[in-house]
């Protein structure tokens, strides 16, 4: 049976739809209203407000925790510098993905890895013989995500911390109203945004400390139905969806590599022995058989489906994960994993899994859209992500603070 998140006491008197799922054990609040709108429209004109605690986070520290991260990541962490945050996948020893996550060098010899399931083990695993620690502290630090395009006034009033000068994935240590907290510019939604890591004793200190001045910043609390619309847009992925864990994958097609992924600019082969290089040696020296893409759907088609039984166009604002078959001229080719009306875009996109002989962009395909209990196909576009892409998420310039 799940749990609160350290921020329970705070999220519950909120959340008036009473909509929970379970994410890792704990109970995580999919909308606050009986619709998600306004916490989507948070995250894109004022700053929204995440509880991520339910993410696994590890601890790894010692003399060879830089050869430990180094050993099981695919990117090189010999390069991170105190401060720096990087996004990662890692592997098994045929190449296939297990997980993705981010790893922050919080110290010299000392490394905070986050993961959307338990690697516990495995790192533990791939320590031995190091002077390496692995610790769990996944119930010990809570973790709030804040963001949108006011997110930075916001933590400039509020945090003890150097908010101007904090680039695009890297990290700062501060205080809000006297808490610890580190704090990353990054996030899981394409926008501007940061993320803040404290102790569960802290949790409800700088949830108070935020909301405090947040009114004037249009802070809001959202949910995961927002952050589901808004990672799409970002293009981002999410396992158990657009791919799975070669843990747990139950067919060959479920199971990735970071080329099938679209991730093959973070395999570093210029680094030492990784686990699952080999395999990611011999695969890159071919082309992939397949890769995850974005689509943009074609909605005035979409449109005249519905115009054709005397319906009007449905645009269903909550996204799906329910996979669709993606055709070229009749031949099943692939399959659309996520998908979602873009409110900011005015469009419908999704990400998919195709053949790599479908997979450059420009390239149309048909994607199945049911209405009325008829299937039907659209055109869709093959389209780089981003769909959404704000300067400001990446900007060194952020807007000054309002006095």
């Amino acid at each position: 049976m799940p749990v609160g998140t350290p921020f329970h006491e705070r999220t519950f008197p909120l959340c008036q739809s009473l909509n929970y799922r379970d994410w890792a054990g704990f109970y995580t609040v999919s909308s606050y209203e009986a619709h998600h709108d306004h916490e989507y429209n948070a995250v894109r004109n004022g700053a929204a407000l995440f509880d991520i605690s339910p993410l696994f986070k590890y601890l790894i520290t010692g003399r060879d925790a830089v050869t430990l991260v180094d050993r099981v990541i695919t990117r090189d962490a010999q390069r991170l510098q105190v401060g720096q945050v990087i996004y990662t996948p890692w592997c098994n020893e045929q190449g296939q993905v297990l997980d993705d996550g981010t790893v922050t060098r919080v110290a010299d010899e000392r490394f905070r890895l986050t993961a959307a399931e338990p690697n516990l083990r495995w790192l533990r695993q791939h320590a031995a013989g190091l002077q390496a620690e692995v610790e769990d502290v996944s119930e010990r630090v809570a973790a709030l995500a804040i963001q949108g395009p006011t997110s930075a006034r916001l933590l400039r009033q509020v945090a003890e911390a150097d908010i101007d000068t904090l680039k695009f994935f890297r990290m700062t240590s501060g205080t809000i109203a006297g808490a610890k907290v580190d704090i990353s510019r990054t996030g899981y939604t394409g926008d501007l945004g940061y993320e803040l890591w404290m102790d569960r004793d802290d949790a409800t200190t700088v949830w108070d400390a935020l909301f405090e001045v947040g009114a004037a910043h249009a802070l809001r609390p959202a949910g995961m139905l927002a952050l589901d619309v808004t990672r799409i847009e970002a293009g981002l992925l999410l396992i158990d969806v657009d791919f799975f864990s070669a843990r747990k994958a139950l067919t060959t097609s479920q199971i990735y590599s970071p080329f099938e992924m679209g991730l093959g600019r973070l395999v570093d082969f210029n680094k030492g022995r990784f686990v699952g290089r080999a395999a990611l040696e011999a695969e890159h020296a071919v082309a992939p058989q397949r890769r995850i893409v974005g689509l943009a759907v074609e909605w005035p088609a979409v449109e005249r489906l519905y115009d054709a039984v005397g319906l009007p166009p449905l645009a269903v604002s909550t996204a799906s994960r329910v996979a669709v078959p993606v055709y070229a001229k009749g031949r099943q080719v692939g399959r659309m994993t996520s998908s979602t009306w873009s409110p900011v875009l005015k469009q419908m996109v999704g990400l998919a899994t195709v053949t790599g002989a479908h997979s450059a962009a420009g390239t149309v395909l048909e994607v199945e859209h049911t209405v009325d209990a008829a299937r039907h196909t659209v055109p869709a576009t093959v389209t780089a992500t981003p769909f959404f892409r704000p300067a400001r998420k990446t900007s060194s310039v952020l807007a000054p603070t309002k006095r």
